[in-house]
């Protein structure tokens, strides 16, 4: 079987357009990007309260009320909080920032209904190389200690660095910490997950905007990976052996109750999966479900609890690897049981790992991928769109894509993916989290993403496109662009030459015809099929292209010819008018226009009447193909005239060099 891999082709940002253009450039790694915010530089802030011998103090999220939000406060009935530092925590002998090694046991949820967000931060708990990136080394409260920590969270596309005091919000009444408190005896206290939530509070404004969320949020941002939702009440073949590979492989999972609130379950809340395996019966086989509770208390009270007779029938071995009696929020249920009382399954996978994973998709993978940017505003009814082709049939899921907000009050969206010409093939107003994620199967054709809102926003955008037998050395076979921007440097264009290729020196006129038929024409629902390109067509392009003069274009001169050709696609799609399929000849000025080329008055009716007759057909009708053959010898001869000639104004060839010219070219 021909193994299939996910392949991430871009990620585009695209923002607020600042009048003045000072829109601050993201690296060209986004993924590896680091911002400050609030442009607070943790090092700088450090180094200054070393050297003043003063705590540092956040006036930017300053240690009273507004920090807590007035919703929360009201809800919990939280009145005149304390602010204090760990060690001034009343009975607190010792405070540690970490204490041998970060367990999710170290995590007890307090006033804030952020289960949403400790739920995921308990499965990274699991990845010690992930939550390096979330908690960076060197902190403690012993040396260099400053009162000052930092954090790092992921947002459209990068890493935001949050810097905070350790001043934490503690009752008034019995003087411990409203919020994340940390486990574990006075003399061992480990404070970072208290921190990190104060962290991740500053950077959505409060303690309040923590005080219920979406799950997707919270796995998103700890991670910038892509997150799958599942209803585990639906007919899923193979649910849990599937779920059993994705956490084998890597990913982390998360999942929330229905209105239960029976049976130790706690209604409508977060939940870590952090385990499953079957055990052998009498009866048959069991499967079941590990989970653990962000409250670090409140288990499961019925079949395969920590005090369920169950235990009793497995065999010794087996209980005694899966089996453990503690009131630590980690339970084992029944899966059929946790199908039953769950609504939700949220996987976060990294599509850049070549690893299994669930919901019907083979295998994650990801080449390399180049990176876009671009500021604009949304303004009512304007709209910007972004192509994708899928170029081979397959089977189940083979297209996600991804949508990041930037997290912003009352801001919605709406997200449509069409194929060209067709109504939307799916279609979502984006309200209330801020981030999404949408699977389609999706035959060959060319697609648009329209992401529209009435305002202005920032959002990240990625696609990925799952190709059968893809060299994870090289990009892959997609074509993506914006009618809103400049020509895109060319993504696929490796692949698609060794696809015709075939080892030979480079690709002949023939295998050039083919190639252009089925990569522009037969793959590309968004252009005509009534004119294919025509062997002398490819001839003549190939020779137009052929800087070394052998009669085949090589790797090098292939990527040239396939940039102006995704160009010519871009200029076609512009002037054509209402999905004719093809251009008339008094629309060869403006293809001329948009092309960008400074041709001046060489330009003129006389010419383009012209080529109307010489590129059209008897009706004056110019298609795809002969679109592409006018443009490109038109940019080539232009060149070759300020190339050949001394002045700007005319040429001096010999005979040879003339027959030469003309017949080659």
């Amino acid at each position: 079987m021909v193994r299939q891999k996910y392949v991430q082709r871009k990620e585009i940002l695209f923002g607020e357009a600042m009048f003045n253009n000072q829109m601050k450039p993201r690296s060209s790694n986004t993924m590896d990007s680091i911002v400050q915010f609030k442009n607070q530089d943790f090092t700088t802030l450090r180094n200054r309260c070393l050297s003043s011998r003063r705590l540092f103090e956040d006036d930017i999220f300053p240690a009273d009320d507004s920090a807590i939000g007035w919703k929360l406060m009201n809800e919990k009935a939280i009145l005149s909080p304390e602010w204090r530092r760990p060690m001034d925590l009343p009975g607190n002998k010792s405070s540690h920032f970490i204490l041998d090694g970060i367990s999710k046991y170290d995590i007890q949820q307090g006033e804030a209904g952020d289960c949403w967000f400790l739920a995921a931060l308990g499965s990274l708990t699991h990845k010690p190389e992930l939550l390096a990136k979330i908690i960076p080394a060197d902190q403690s409260f012993t040396q260099g200690y400053a009162g000052i920590f930092h954090f790092q969270f992921w947002q459209c596309g990068q890493w935001v660095d949050v810097v905070i005091d350790d001043r934490l919000p503690v009752s008034s009444i019995n003087k411990k910490c409203l919020f994340v408190y940390p486990r574990g005896d006075q003399r061992s206290n480990e404070f970072w997950p208290c921190l990190l939530e104060k962290a991740y509070a500053k950077l959505h404004g409060s303690y309040s905007q923590l005080h219920y969320g979406y799950m997707t949020d919270s796995l998103v941002e700890l991670t910038g990976w892509v997150v799958t939702k599942i209803d585990p009440r639906e007919i899923h073949p193979n649910l849990f052996k599937n779920l059993k590979v994705a956490l084998q492989s890597g990913s982390l999972i998360t999942c929330g109750t229905s209105r239960v609130n029976q049976l130790g379950l706690v209604s409508t809340h977060a939940y870590t999966v952090t385990g499953s395996d079957e055990v052998i019966l009498d009866t048959g086989r069991e499967e079941l479900i590990r989970l653990w509770n962000p409250w670090g208390h409140k288990e499961w009270t019925k079949r395969w609890s920590d005090n369920s007779p169950e235990w009793q029938k497995v065999q010794g071995s087996e209980r005694t690897r899966l089996y453990k009696r503690k009131e630590d929020g980690e339970f084992w249920m029944a899966f059929q049981d946790f199908q039953k009382l769950f609504t939700s399954i949220f996987i976060k996978k990294d599509l850049k790992l070549n690893k299994k994973i669930c919901a019907g998709m083979k295998s994650w993978g990801s080449s390399n991928y180049e990176q876009k940017k671009m500021a604009v505003i949304h303004a009512l009814g304007n709209t910007l769109q972004y192509f994708f082709s899928v170029t081979e049939p397959m089977e189940g899921i083979n297209v996600v894509v991804t949508i990041n907000i930037q997290r912003k009050k009352n801001r919605e969206m709406i997200f449509k993916v069409y194929r060209l010409k067709t109504s939307p093939i799916q279609g979502k107003n984006v309200m209330s989290g801020w981030n999404y994620t949408e699977s389609f199967h999706l035959v060959p054709g060319t697609y648009v993403v329209v992401p529209t809102t009435d305002r202005k926003l920032e959002l990240f955008l990625r696609i990925f496109l799952k190709q059968q037998g893809v060299n994870r050395n090289l990009p892959g076979s997609f074509k993506f662009m914006s009618s809103k921007e400049n020509l895109p440097e060319v993504q696929n264009h490796e692949i698609i030459f060794n696809r015709y290729a075939q080892q030979g020196p480079g690709i002949d006129a023939s295998q050039l015809q083919n190639l252009l038929n089925k990569e522009l024409l037969e793959n590309n629902s968004s252009e005509p099929l009534k004119r294919k390109f025509n062997f002398d067509e490819c001839r003549s392009i190939l020779a137009l292209m052929d800087v070394k003069v052998n009669g085949h274009l090589d790797l090098k001169e292939f990527r040239q010819l396939w940039k102006k050709l995704i160009r010519c696609q871009d200029i076609f799609r512009k002037v054509e008018k209402n999905g004719s399929g093809f251009l008339m000849g008094s629309d060869l000025w403006k293809v001329t226009q948009e092309s960008g080329l400074f041709l001046g008055t060489s330009i003129n009716s006389e010419l383009l009447n012209l080529m109307t007759i010489r590129y059209g057909d008897g009706t004056g009708k110019i298609y795809f193909a002969d679109m592409i053959c006018f443009l490109i010898r038109l940019e080539i001869m232009s060149k070759a005239f300020h190339n050949l000639s001394k002045d700007g104004q005319g040429l001096y060839l010999t005979e040879t060099q003339w027959i030469k010219f003309t017949m080659y070219c």
